[in-house]
């Protein structure tokens, strides 16, 4: 059974920065990509950033590129997503999540933590 949990939210003024960390675990593939996703009250989720561990590649939604970024920590299936110049649109719960590659498609990511909260006031 997949485990994650996302941690690092809290409240934070605009143009502020915070860091999620996600771990995860009870996953099958020693190739993986773990994405942070995120959803604002009374909106889809979409999907933020992905990482895939095959070669560390990256992709990022463009409304957080130049802002955002997803890195590998030292431990095992450890994932940071390092957010600057937060906007208030950002605010929502992130969510990350891990597949055996980064699926463009929300869909396809079926394994979710509890999320954590980011607030972001202007």
């Amino acid at each position: 059974e997949v485990q994650l949990v996302e941690s690092g939210g809290g409240l934070v003024q605009a143009g502020g920065s915070l860091r999620l960390s996600c771990t995860v675990s009870g996953f099958p593939w020693d190739d993986y990509a773990i994405g942070w996703f995120r959803q604002a009250p009374g909106k889809e989720r979409e999907g933020v950033a992905c990482i895939s561990s095959s070669d560390g590649s990256t992709n990022y939604a463009d409304s957080v590129k130049g802002r955002f970024t997803i890195s590998s920590g030292d431990a095992k299936n450890t994932v940071f997503l390092q957010m600057n110049n937060l906007k208030p649109e950002d605010t929502a719960v992130y969510f990350c999540s891990v597949e055996d590659r980064c699926y463009s498609a929300v869909y396809y990511w079926r394994s979710w933590g509890q999320g954590t909260q980011v607030t972001v006031s202007s």
